[in-house]
């Protein structure tokens, strides 16, 4: 019998994804469940889905790849989306498409299936993850091919066929956790000026609720990774779980943006992505004290490329592998300390240090020094003047 390699997660879609594809296209259905660090979410998910019809389950713990291999390369990269999104959803899509793939190859599958939309991103991700690394595979969509048309029609669907799902006519939020943050998308947020209900968060406190004395903390790099916090060193997915769990107690990470699809549709998401955040701003501060000016700058023009090339899904593209290359070369002497300060939903850097530092305290002084010839910088001004005296600009 033919067989399929669901990419499931126990949610709404995937869930009447697995009965409807194993009727109409007569075909074994697997369930590949990844676990990246969704905690309760994957509580009795094998049960879940050999209950619903899938005949056999792999649920992998991949948690310390996803952060070590994925997240951090990412962050090394200092991307993020629209000036905004932390790619949480976007880079968990090619480690869950590369694992697809060799189930598919173990199992001798010539089909793998995902339960993403067609107006969406992750078709996208998916799609390109999983022709990048097996380009004779076969693709089962079923939003861009079954009857429903909307998450309302699935939930009546899966209560008439007994299925279970968290998903309610109340909360039909199309929801995505893992390791680096949680995403919300429909229901109230299609409208874009309503503001998201106090019962939907999920992993911070409201920075009114957030306690009332700031949270000091200090996260130790070495070439561009956080290693530590507060001079314990962590191993990448406990330091970002750490992490999540000390800013989410401060309401530091809630985002709500309107975003540009790949396909070209304009959405409204709403992220939790606490500990992400203020491993951003540590990895700026580390930077900025052991980086060349203008190896940092050329690292900087590139980061709208980058994160483009994840939100798009060509994690698996020759253009990004290379860029990672050179990113990574950049990273070789970010070793430092930088110390921030958490308080009601803020994530100030307050403090940096590093044994490589560049920061040189007597060239900077504004106090007396002898390093310095102040007298040099006219002849430097001069010579950068010439061209704009010679631009004949507002003459």
């Amino acid at each position: 019998m033919r067989k399929v390699v669901l990419a499931y997660s126990g949610g709404l879609d995937t869930s009447v994804a697995i009965k409807w594809i194993k009727e109409t296209y007569d075909i074994e259905v697997i369930a590949f469940c990844a676990d990246l660090g969704q905690g309760e979410e994957l509580d009795n998910v094998r049960e879940k889905a050999l209950m619903t019809g899938a005949s056999k389950v792999y649920v992998e713990d991949v948690r310390e790849e996803f952060v070590r291999d994925y997240v951090f390369p990412m962050f090394r990269a200092n991307a993020f989306y629209e000036n905004n999104y932390l790619l949480g959803t976007s880079i968990a899509r090619p480690l869950i498409a590369k694992k697809q793939i060799e189930i598919a190859v173990k199992e001798n599958a010539d089909f793998v299936a995902h339960g993403a939309t067609g107006k969406g991103n992750d078709q996208v991700r998916f799609e390109l993850g999983c022709y990048a690394l097996k380009p004779d595979i076969k693709i089962i969509a079923p939003w861009r091919e079954w009857p429903f048309k909307s998450r309302q029609s699935l939930i009546e669907y899966s209560l008439k066929h007994g299925i279970p799902v968290t998903a309610t006519k109340d909360k039909p939020y199309s929801t995505d956790r893992n390791a680096l943050h949680i995403s919300y998308e429909g229901g109230i947020l299609e409208d874009p000026w309503l503001e998201p209900t106090d019962d939907m968060w999920t992993l911070m406190t409201a920075p009114e609720k957030a306690p009332n004395k700031p949270r000091y903390i200090e996260i130790n790099y070495a070439n561009g990774n956080p290693v530590g916090i507060d001079g314990v060193a962590m191993t990448p997915y406990d330091l970002l779980s750490k992490m999540n769990s000390i800013a989410g107690e401060n309401g530091v990470g809630r985002i709500d943006i309107v975003e540009n699809r790949y396909v070209g549709i304009k959405s409204r998401g709403v992220y939790e992505t606490p500990g992400g955040t203020c491993l951003h701003a540590a990895h700026r501060a580390v930077e900025s004290i052991t980086m060349d000016r203008e190896v940092l700058h050329l690292r900087d023009s590139l980061i709208v490329k980058y994160a483009e090339m994840v939100y798009y899904g060509y994690w698996f593209s020759p253009e990004r592998l290379a860029l990672q290359t050179f990113i990574d070369v950049t990273q070789k002497n970010v070793t430092g300390t930088a110390r921030l300060k958490l308080y009601k939903g803020s994530c100030l850097v307050v403090g940096r240090k590093s044994p490589v530092s560049l920061y040189d305290a007597g060239l900077a002084t504004f106090e007396e020094e002898d390093v310095y010839d102040q007298t040099d910088a006219a002849g430097f001004i001069k010579l950068n003047a010439l061209r704009l005296k010679n631009a004949k600009i507002n003459k």
